[in-house]
């Protein structure tokens, strides 16, 4: 066999066990996060009572879910996933109140490829809060029972080896509700939560 002839072989079969590792490497990546919610507690006042009576939402640290799913190796869709979470709404810092909200998240995701573990990443999308057992003075209060918003992202996975990671993630989240009293609404206020979380992730 001629030296060009064995560099061809050579070459072809390279080039067909990159492949079948591409083809191997699983496209769907799954997380859990630890994720701290603060919201943005920005709200009108509420029904001229005064200048300094707003309301705002208590923060929390949730636990949270996601499933990306990589069309490419730069290009990915992430669905962020909870269970719903209760919130304790005050007025002035007296608690008047209380709702559940479940906030799930679809993001488009672009992701910085490089030979160093870490992996940085940046999204966008939409996300959709459905808000229940809304319980505010006692019943004569409530809120929209849907919002839709936007939502920004940008984190990192550091790579333990091929299929586990770890997970560092900022997300700024659209979530905004009228509020209303005895039916009459009396103010709107905007949560707009900043999401920072840290998890562990799985490559199947």
């Amino acid at each position: 066999m001629s030296k060009s002839l064995a560099a061809a072989v050579l070459a072809t079969l390279s080039l067909v066990a990159g492949s079948n590792a591409m083809a191997e490497e699983s496209p769907w990546l799954v997380r859990v996060r630890a994720v701290h919610l603060d919201p943005a507690d920005k709200s009108d006042q509420v029904g001229g009572t005064g200048a300094s009576d707003r309301l705002t939402i208590s923060s929390k640290t949730i636990p949270e879910f996601d499933v990306s799913y990589f069309f490419t190796p730069n290009i990915a869709a992430e669905l962020i996933l909870t269970y719903p979470q209760r919130h304790d709404v005050m007025l002035d810092g007296a608690k008047i109140g209380s709702f559940k909200h479940l906030p799930p998240t679809l993001l488009l995701q672009y992701h910085f490829v490089n030979d160093s573990p870490f992996k940085p990443y940046l999204g966008a999308g939409v996300n959709y809060t459905t808000m229940s057992k809304v319980d505010i003075l006692g019943g004569k209060g409530g809120l929209e029972h849907d919002s839709f918003g936007l939502a920004l992202q940008a984190g990192v996975d550091y790579a333990i080896d091929k299929k586990w990671s770890v997970n560092f993630d900022v997300k700024k989240v659209q979530i905004r509700s009228d509020v209303f009293i005895a039916g009459a609404k009396v103010s709107r206020v905007k949560v707009d939560p900043l999401m920072v979380g840290v998890g562990v992730g799985y490559r199947f």
